[in-house]
């Protein structure tokens, strides 16, 4: 990890843009290289490496894997998601469910939409959820697994750090990641209703839900993002639709080295 000298850049990738795995299981859109997907000028933002947009269909999901040395983070809009691990920790994500597992020095997990098993053949429904990477501060370390939900009164009230390992959100935030330098926040914006994003060496800005507009640089769909260097302080309103709009941001204070 490190810190540079920077140039302020306001820079914005749109849904339609980001590359996409599709299979009869799994739609899939990530944010930066990912899997088959190499773009060696889009690797990671900030201290973010992953940014997936997933859509799974019931019955269905991701099996069990590895993963080594990454904080990763999982965020559900709709639909439920079954978590099972080998540190023995298993549980359910679900909307307003904060849920980071730590990988460390290695863990399996796997992660499978089982809604027609949890309420009946009848409810065959897709899930819907964003899963994001950080690295931690150091390798090697235990592996963990921490949740725990938000209600979505607090989630209305403006930006809420979901994940943090920063000095500033000891006590705050719903979990921690084991990195010092990031945090990620999210807001369910009723229409019409704006946050300010904080000030940071890197922002990266998600629209998971809805549409929003950003002061200085206007209208944002669902699945756009937008990466911050050395700057922050705008404005994210919510447009005046039906439903609103959830947004996922990050705040980091560093980045890879090169």
């Amino acid at each position: 990890m490190a810190t540079v000298n920077l140039t302020p850049q306001v820079d914005i990738r749109r849904a339609a843009d980001r590359f996409a795995s599709r299979y009869d299981w799994l739609d899939s859109h990530h944010s930066f290289s990912f899997g088959p997907h190499q773009d060696r000028a889009n690797t990671h933002h900030g201290l973010l490496l992953v940014n997936n947009d997933d859509v799974v269909k019931a019955g269905t999901g991701f099996d069990t894997h590895p993963h080594r040395d990454m904080e990763i983070v999982t965020w559900v809009l709709d639909g439920s998601l079954v978590h099972q691990d080998s540190t023995g920790h298993s549980g359910i994500i679900y909307p307003g469910l904060a849920q980071r597992m730590s990988a460390g020095r290695g863990i399996l997990h796997s992660e499978k939409n089982d809604s027609w098993r949890l309420a009946g053949e009848a409810h065959q429904d897709p899930v819907h959820f964003v899963q994001m990477w950080v690295v931690p501060d150091e390798n090697g370390i235990d592996p963990g697994y921490e949740q725990l939900e938000l209600e979505h009164a607090h989630l209305a009230s403006g930006l809420v750090p979901v994940a943090s390992g920063m000095a500033k959100h000891d006590g705050e935030a719903a979990i921690r990641i084991r990195n010092r330098y990031a945090a990620l926040y999210a807001a369910r914006l009723e229409p019409g209703r704006s946050v300010e994003l904080p000030d940071a060496p890197f922002l990266h800005l998600f629209v998971a839900r809805g549409e929003v507009v950003l002061e200085g640089a206007g209208e944002l769909a669902q699945g756009d993002a937008v990466r911050f260097t050395a700057t922050g302080g705008q404005r994210v309103r919510a447009a005046d639709l039906p439903g609103g709009a959830e947004i996922l941001v990050w705040e980091m204070h560093a980045t890879l080295a090169a």
